[in-house]
C-alpha cells in the first residue's frame, strides 16, 4: 500500500504542478519516485517532525499542496501542537500521510506501533480522517484529496493488500458496503479489513447474513449508513486495529447513542491499556484477540 501511495502521487504530480512532498527523513526506497521526478518538490527536512508539519503549512499558504509523510506516531503525535496550531485551527491544505497501521511496526516496540492515531486525529476540527482498507481504496481517497481544500489524515498499511469487490464508487465520507446482509453488520477500518472478510465467512457458516462494510473515512462518519442499519434493528459490529477508546468503535456508538435507538453492539479493537508486546504484527494481534483466519 506504501507503494501505491508513492506511485499514485508521482503520478497526480504530473499534471497537477502545486503538489509536493515533505518527510522527515523516512521513506527510502518508496519515495524514491518521487523525489527523482520531482526534485524541487520534494523536502527532507531531516529528523524534524515538527519542522516537517510546520514546513507543509507555509507551502500550504503559499498555495502547495504539500503531503507530509512518515510513520504514524511521530507524523501524529510527535508534532500534535504543530497540527493543531498550523494545520487544524488555521485550516491549511496540508495532508498528513501516516504508514505502519496499528502493530505493523510491531517488531519495533510500541513506540513504533501505531494505535491512537484516528482519536487524535478525530478530535481537531477541519481534521478528515481516513484509513484505507484495499490499495483501490488508497489510491481513490488519494486522488480525491488532491481537491480537498482542508487538512486531512490519512493512515496507510505498510504492506500490500489485495483489492476488495468494491460494488460502488470510493467517496471520502462514505462507507464502500463490500456485502449486503441482513443481521448483522461488520464495520471495519484500514488493515483490519482482511480479518473482517474472515470473519463474514464464519459467520456465513453459522447461517447469518452479515454485511460486510469498509468505513474508510472515521472522519466524517457516514451517518446516514449506520442510521439505516440502526432502523433495520440490525446488530453492528466494529473491527479496528486501534485502541477502542476515541476510534471507529467511538465514531459508530456516538452516532447510535443520539440516534435514541438500541441495537446490539460491539468493539472488537486494542483494550483500553498499553500493548508491551514486541514482535510480529500477527503475533501481537493475536494476545489482544484480533485474529479471525482461525
Amino acid at each position: 500500500m506504501r507503494m501505491v501511495f508513492a506511485q499514485t502521487l508521482t503520478e497526480l504530480a504530473r499534471t497537477d504542478k502545486d503538489i509536493c512532498l515533505v518527510t522527515p527523513d523516512m521513506g527510502y526506497s518508496i519515495l524514491d519516485c518521487f523525489e527523482k521526478e520531482f526534485p524541487d518538490r520534494f523536502f527532507n527536512v531531516g529528523i524534524a517532525e515538527q519542522n516537517a508539519v510546520s514546513v507543509a503549512a507555509g507551502l500550504a499558504l503559499s498555495g502547495k499542496k504539500p503531503y507530509v509523510y512518515s510513520i504514524i506516531p511521530f507524523v501524529t503525535m510527535r508534532c500534535f501542537e504543530q497540527i493543531r496550531v498550523d494545520v487544524a485551527y488555521m485550516n491549511t491544505n496540508v495532508k498528513l500521510v501516516g504508514v505502519g497501521a496499528g502493530f505493523e511496526y510491531g517488531s519495533a516496540g510500541y513506540t513504533h506501533q501505531g494505535v491512537e492515531d484516528f482519536s487524535v486525529m478525530r478530535c481537531l476540527p477541519n481534521m478528515i480522517v481516513c484509513g484505507a482498507g484495499d490499495n483501490r481504496e488508497m489510491e481513490e481517497i488519494l486522488k480525491q484529496s488532491t481537491q480537498i481544500k482542508t487538512p486531512m489524515y490519512m493512515r496507510i498499511g505498510r504492506h500490500n493488500k489485495g483489492i476488495f469487490n468494491h460494488n460502488e464508487k470510493i467517496t471520502v465520507g462514505k462507507a464502500s458496503v463490500l456485502e449486503e446482509g441482513e443481521d448483522i453488520a461488520l464495520i471495519g477500518v484500514s488493515n483490519m479489513m482482511p480479518d473482517v472478510v474472515d470473519y463474514a465467512k464464519k459467520l456465513k457458516a453459522q447461517g447469518r447474513k452479515p454485511y460486510v462494510i469498509s468505513m474508510h473515512t472515521v472522519k466524517p462518519i457516514d451517518k446516514e449508513l449506520i442510521l439505516s442499519l440502526i432502523d433495520k434493528g440490525v446488530e453492528i459490529n466494529t473491527f479496528e486495529e486501534h485502541t477502542i477508546i476515541g476510534g471507529l468503535g467511538s465514531a459508530v456508538a456516538e452516532v447510535i447513542a443520539e440516534s435514541g435507538k438500541g441495537v446490539k453492539f460491539k468493539r472488537y479493537g486494542v483494550p483500553d491499556t498499553f500493548s508491551h508486546y514486541v514482535g510480529n504484527q500477527y503475533y501481537i494481534k493475536e494476545q489482544f484477540g484480533l485474529n479471525f483466519d482461525k
